[in-house]
């Protein structure tokens, strides 16, 4: 079990966990913003309401001054204090100063405010406590001043209106937040959906089932498809060079190795020296062509692992070329043919795998010394947007209605025996797809046969 746990994938915890925790986090702040808001806006209409209704009374009692005998006299209507009636519980008090500052009427712990009006806080009998003060101007030929009207409240009613504002504002945004999270279980269900089919898909799926995933998913997920769809294309290209290995080398060297062992039973049963010879003679061709296939199946196996596995590095296809030659095996025949190089002195920059383009311009060497005719050439040249590699040989090469199939594995030339099936081209093709290009053949004239990969240039910004 802990082996298991080892090797499986590292989980980091739920998405459906995840997002709920980051929604429940901004519902929490965002009922928390809203309470906050709530209770303010509660606060401020409880007290804009009340300070209207003290408004109002300040005001009649103001419009209800007289004057007798030069002096200040107040005839309260009972309508100043029915609107204030309407907080049972509040305590309403009241005075009314002359010009001097003296008590006209009213209650004795009312002070007389500074200033010309408004509204300020305070306390009455040990309770908090809301004033308006309104001033008002009389000039008359027996009084010329200023009579200040003082009326107050105590503030239990607009605590209860905040409350109570505050508790509805609550109790509508708690049903919101219910309404939103049912409504944010089915959107996270939803948004979630294509990873279940993805889920599904996978597991109906069969050991040997390397197919793409074809699951219809929103543009988000649609990277980590197309991620997974490669993934998936890499294995599928390893496990068919495995298999294409596995069978060339069962088809291929079956029959070769039974001729080898063949020719050896014959030259141990036979007397004649001359006729031992002779078969020593075959065996050793037919091992050498056996060596050769045995090297053209490996190399083709590594080109295409190393297709997907090597990343690719600015290469001058010059010293490409100048490798290939050095590397050339001399001991096949007609290998003391000179090899020749045509290359440019600027440099030939692609972005490639070194190693795969030098097997590549090796296979085309050997091809030419093996079917071309001297002399043997190998060249590098510019194109266009393209760079060439590639032998150039005095030979008539394959018909050009063959040239099609020059890259497939084991295709035989038109007129030539089956010892010339093998992969040679097929490495060449190989090589060439990996790097992006293609490979390509050529009769410039009728004198000459030219077998090469073109290859993109490295841009001069990128070089």
């Amino acid at each position: 079990m802990k082996t298991r746990a080892r090797h499986g994938a590292r989980r980091s915890g739920s998405v459906s966990f995840r997002l709920g925790v980051a929604l429940v986090l901004v519902l929490a702040i965002g009922g928390v913003a809203v309470s906050l808001a709530a209770y303010a806006y509660g606060r401020s209409a409880a007290r804009q309401s009340y300070d209207r209704l003290l408004v109002g009374a300040a005001n009649q009692i103001a419009a209800s001054l007289g004057l007798r005998d030069g002096e200040v006299i107040v005839d309260i209507p009972v309508s100043a204090f029915e609107l204030l009636s309407l907080a049972p519980r509040d305590r309403v008090v009241y005075a009314v100063f002359d010009d001097r500052g003296q008590l006209v009427t009213g209650y004795d712990g009312v002070a007389r405010p500074e200033g010309d009006g408004g509204f300020s806080s305070g306390s009455f009998a040990g309770e908090p406590a809301r004033y308006v003060h309104v001033r008002r101007q009389i000039a008359e030929r027996s009084f010329l001043g200023a009579v200040d009207v003082v009326v107050g409240q105590t503030t239990e009613a607009r605590r209860e209106l905040a409350q109570q504002i505050t508790r509805n504002a609550l109790l509508a945004v708690a049903m919101v937040g219910l309404v939103i999270s049912g409504l944010a279980v089915l959107a996270v269900t939803s948004a979630l959906r294509p990873l279940r089919r993805l889920e599904h898909d996978f597991a109906l799926r069969s050991s040997r089932d390397l197919t793409p995933v074809d699951v219809e998913v929103p543009q988000e997920i649609a990277s980590l498809v197309a991620a997974l769809n490669r993934f998936i294309g890499r294995i599928d290209r390893q496990l068919r060079v495995m298999r294409t290995l596995i069978a060339d080398a069962s088809h291929q060297l079956r029959t070769p190795i039974a001729a080898l062992r063949a020719q050896a039973e014959l030259a141990r049963e036979t007397d004649d020296s001359k006729e031992q010879l002779r078969i020593v003679e075959r065996i050793h061709e037919r091992s050498r062509n056996l060596s050769r296939l045995t090297d053209q199946l490996l190399n083709h196996a590594m080109i295409i692992h190393r297709a997907d596995s090597v990343d690719l590095a600015p290469v001058d296809l010059r010293v490409v070329a100048s490798e290939a030659v050095a590397q050339f095996d001399q001991t096949l025949p007609g290998a003391e043919r000179t090899v020749r190089m045509d290359l440019p002195e600027a440099p030939m920059v692609c972005d490639g795998d070194a190693l795969s383009l030098i097997e590549a311009c090796k296979n085309l060497i050997n091809n030419a010394n093996t079917y071309g005719q001297p002399p043997i050439t190998v060249f590098v040249r510019e194109e266009g947007a393209t760079l060439c590699i590639g032998v150039r040989d005095r030979g008539e090469g394959l018909a050009e209605e063959m040239w099609g199939d020059a890259g497939k594995r084991f295709a035989r030339r038109s007129g030539v025996s089956s010892a010339s099936a093998g992969l040679g081209l097929s490495i060449v093709s190989a090589v060439a797809q990996a790097h992006g290009g293609r490979m390509a053949i050529r009769r410039p004239d009728a004198g000459r046969f030219e077998v090469f990969l073109e290859l993109p240039k490295v841009r001069e910004a990128e070089a």
